[in-house]
């Protein structure tokens, strides 16, 4: 079992940087996908960023491709998500998510657990 609870967010102007971090508790954790999913208001939960147990490979939606980045640290059981040059519309609740299982497609049914979310607000 793994559980989960992000910190990090906050408001920022169009163009800053936030970085999000993702506790996690749970003998799983290292041997666990992590991923970064968000969530705007009225719109469906979409995947934002993934990364293996290894942390060897990682894997990002097109929209934040070359502006955030994901790594974690085994040791301190905490995976992180950079975010630099935001745009309005990366305004949403973003949510960290875990998966002990193979995953293969990064959906958020592959990831049975979760936090319980922090705002990003992007101001223009």
């Amino acid at each position: 079992q793994v559980q989960l609870v992000e910190s990090g967010g906050g408001l920022v102007q169009a163009g800053g940087s936030l970085s999000l971090s993702c506790a996690a508790s749970g003998r799983a954790f290292s041997t666990a996908t992590m991923g970064w999913f968000r969530q705007a208001p009225g719109k469906e939960r979409e995947f934002v960023a993934a990364i293996t147990w290894s942390g060897r490979i990682t894997y990002y939606a097109d929209s934040v491709k070359g502006r955030f980045t994901i790594s974690r640290d085994n040791a301190k059981n905490t995976v992180y998500l950079q975010m630099n040059s935001l745009r309005p519309e990366d305004t949403a609740v973003y949510y960290c998510a875990a998966s002990t299982s193979l995953v293969r497609l990064y959906t958020r049914d592959e990831f049975p657990y979760w936090g319980q979310g922090t705002q990003v607000t992007v101001s223009s």
